[in-house]
This record gives structure tokens, sequence and C-alpha cells, in this order.
């Protein structure tokens, strides 16, 4: 087990890591996009249902 633990430090210090400065913009991106993919999904989403509700009442 102490083994595992050593060999799993060892890799994790070949892992090229972001900067602060990177991280934080691929994160601002990441909450970007959600945001954006959310809303159009939420038009879509209000668009089909006035639509149904027209046609089958």
């Amino acid at each position: 087990m102490q083994r595992y633990f050593k060999e799993t430090v060892g890799e994790l210090r070949k892992v090229s890591w972001p900067t602060r400065k990177e991280a934080t913009n691929l994160t601002l991106v990441v909450l970007l996009v959600t945001f954006v993919m959310s809303m159009y999904l939420g038009l879509l989403d209000l668009i089909f249902t006035q639509l149904f509700s027209l046609l089958f009442s």
C-alpha cells in the first residue's frame, strides 16, 4: 500500500499543472459556456412547451 502512494505522488509530480491564471481563465470559460447552454436549452424548452400547449389544447 505504501508503494502505491509513493508511485502516485511520483506520477503527480510529472503532471504539467496549469498556472493559477490559466486555471482561472479556463474556469471562467466553462462557467460562461455552461450559462449560455443553459439559457439556450431553457429557451428551447419554453418554445416547445408553448408549441405543444397550442397544438394539444
